[in-house]
């Protein structure tokens, strides 16, 4: 199987940041946290936010938020209507049956993306869409317990991202790894 990242290796750009400035369009208020958004976005490309600080730091903003909106399914088919856009070309020469996306982004909102892709399996962040609550935040090493607990018997031949530092265990895990930098490729095991 191939296993993909999703933000800057498929999604050109990162779409839960792009989903932000969706919701700003829908509630500006939300405008005075890009500072706080900037900021842990920052941390997290440089390796300095841990998913345990993340879940600290921002999961009671982000649950609260979340839990207000009102339609979720909705809101994420309007978002990809309008961000198709940001999906890099080489994908669909690449693409398999059995492809898997590893994604921070929330289960919630790919469903969306990966059905118009054709891409029938994703591991994702996990939100209580009632409550809000963030029950699993996918990203870094929490990416592997993730993966294997949905495929527990699979063989990763081909494994692509835009961070190997992020990406590290996946990259070990797999047969063959690259690293995707805008439209370009690069096999680096």
């Amino acid at each position: 199987m191939n296993v993909y990242d999703f933000d800057n290796t498929i999604y050109k750009g990162e779409s839960a940041l792009d989903f932000f400035f969706f919701y700003i369009k829908k509630t500006p208020w939300l405008v005075k946290h890009l500072p706080r958004v900037f900021y842990a976005l920052y941390k997290y490309k440089r390796g300095r936010l841990t998913v345990e600080q993340a879940l600290a730091q921002y999961a009671g903003f982000v649950e609260k938020y979340l839990k207000n909106i009102d339609d979720l399914g909705a809101d994420a088919k309007e978002f990809w209507d309008g961000h198709m856009k940001n999906i890099k070309p080489f994908y669909k020469e690449l693409q398999r049956e059995d492809d898997v996306i590893v994604t921070a982004s929330p289960e919630n909102t790919m469903r969306e993306i990966c059905s118009r892709l054709g891409i029938r399996h994703c591991v994702g962040s996990l939100i209580d869409e009632e409550t809000g609550k963030i029950t699993r935040l996918c990203m870094r090493s929490h990416k592997i317990p993730a993966f294997l607990e949905a495929f527990p018997e699979a063989h990763v031949d081909n494994f692509y991202t835009d961070s190997p530092k992020n990406d590290a265990p996946l990259i070990e895990m797999a047969d063959h790894a690259f690293v995707v930098k805008g439209n370009k490729i690069t096999q680096i095991k």
